[in-house]
């Protein structure tokens, strides 16, 4: 039985960045609004009701999704926000390393989904929003593991998509740009770091500093992701910024040879 008079949405990763700037948002928007953070967050002045989540962990999550459910009877709205980066060359990571980073990013969004779907059909409606990325559309170097997680979060989420879609939930694809974000503080280097690659590395770490210092504010994904949960009909995927925009028409439209060449010009290799 439903408890408060107004859709409730779960935002995960939500103490900083793209999911707290989300979370006000939809806030904004007229939701109870739920965050989870792996830590505890002190109480702030924006409303948000921030829960203690490892998504890493079924019991941490199931213990979660409880606490809303006591709270409130059911949840409309999920938003997969949660996750972490990690920049170097593929072959610098082990296979527990990369096993770790599928963990938050892909299989966490599975155990929360999981999680909230059995209310959502009971509900017979609901909306689960997955935050993919520019980099689960196109490759890019020394982003090999995290642009796999992304890519796997596209095929999952447009699969469930379909399975869900006559039970009244929907499924939706966000896909940001490089956004204004800490970059040291959501960033992973790899755990057997490789004297060949270490040049390279570094270069590629100073310019992802530089397009995150030009990138999109947060509330730019924000303000999409209330356009994607709050649309009768969604689509599957939406674009978030201009970046995001621009990549999403160049890799459906343009000669792969010729999006190679962009990718490789873009990230500065001389060939």
């Amino acid at each position: 039985m439903r408890k408060i008079d107004r859709p409730v949405a779960l935002v995960t990763g939500a103490s900083s960045g793209i999911g707290k700037a989300t979370a006000i948002a939809l806030k904004q928007a007229g939701y109870k609004v739920f965050g989870t953070s792996r830590k505890h967050v002190p109480v702030s002045d924006d409303g948000i009701e921030m829960l203690v989540c490892d998504v890493t962990n079924d019991d941490s999550v199931q213990k979660m999704i409880a606490v809303i459910q006591l709270q409130t009877g059911g949840i409309d709205l999920l938003v997969n926000n949660a996750g972490i980066g990690l920049l170097g060359a593929a072959e610098e990571s082990s296979i527990e390393q990369a096993q770790a980073l599928f963990n938050v990013n892909l299989f966490g969004v599975m155990r929360v989904t999981n999680a909230v779907l059995p209310m959502m059909r009971v509900q017979k409606k609901g909306r689960i929003i997955n935050m993919s990325s520019i980099l689960g559309m196109i490759p890019s170097p020394y982003n090999a593991l995290y642009s796999s997680t992304k890519h796997a979060i596209e095929g999952y989420s447009e699969s469930l998509d379909h399975e869900v879609r006559s039970l009244g939930i929907r499924v939706v694809l966000v896909e940001p740009g490089v956004t204004r974000t800490s970059f040291d503080d959501n960033i992973t280097r790899p755990d057997r770091q490789i004297l060949f690659y270490e040049s390279e590395r570094h270069r590629m770490e100073s310019l992802m500093r530089d397009w995150i210092t030009a990138g999109d504010a947060p509330e730019v994904v924000a303000a999409t992701v209330v356009k994607a949960a709050t649309a009768i009909s969604p689509k599957l995927r939406y674009t978030a910024g201009k970046q995001s925009t621009q990549v999403r028409f160049m890799r459906r439209f343009f000669p792969e040879s010729i999006v190679d060449k962009s990718l490789r010009q873009f990230n500065q290799f001389s060939d």
